[in-house]
């Protein structure tokens, strides 16, 4: 149904839609709406990256295989934090980066990881003087947490150090993080 706009006229002229008129218009508009009558829209396209399973009626959207490409995924995914600061606590915000570079003389320090998800794996990357380091892992978001490390490798004073931190579970009664350290250089050889 097209749109049936009522006759208003000019006011207290008696020259628009007699009162019983107008409100059929009224009735007959919202009927169609609420009827949810699909012969309006003639076509429902899915746009880059989502499909439709209908062009018109009760239609499903959904996200296409491959549909979502890096630009599209949150910060929690994509950035990068660069941290000059060296010792105490250092919050770690897992909901806006990725990946964390450390630089510089790093001392005792405890990094604080913060609103990490459920599969979510964060960077950190040690660099700089490390002779005086002791880091310390702590996730303050969480009620109770468990922090398990992976692997028997420790912390390279010596070399530029990759920890990875994986969340196995982020939920506050019982939350699980694991990690891994590893020291690394520079070179395609693997």
């Amino acid at each position: 149904m097209a749109i049936n706009l009522i006759n208003v006229g000019t006011a207290n002229q008696g020259d628009g839609d007699p009162l019983r008129d107008a409100f059929v218009k009224a009735n007959d508009m919202f009927t169609e709406l609420y009827s949810d009558d699909a012969g309006d829209v003639g076509s429902i396209i899915g746009g880059t990256g989502l499909e439709v399973d209908s062009a018109t009626g009760d239609v499903t959207v959904s996200i296409s295989d491959d549909g979502v490409g890096h630009d599209q995924l949150s910060a929690r995914y994509t950035e990068i934090q660069d941290i000059a600061t060296t010792s105490g606590t250092i919050a770690l915000d897992a909901s806006s980066y990725a990946a964390f570079n450390l630089t510089g003389t790093l001392g005792t320090a405890t990094l604080d990881i913060q609103n990490i998800k459920t599969g979510q794996v964060i960077d950190i990357i040690l660099s700089g003087s490390l002779a005086s380091a002791v880091i310390t892992l702590s996730a303050s978001t969480f009620t109770t947490v468990a922090i398990n490390k992976v692997g028997s490798t420790s912390l390279d004073t010596a070399a530029t150090n990759i920890l990875q931190v994986l969340c196995v579970d982020d939920t506050a009664a019982d939350a699980i993080l694991t990690w891994a350290v590893a020291s690394y250089a520079t070179g395609t050889t693997v």
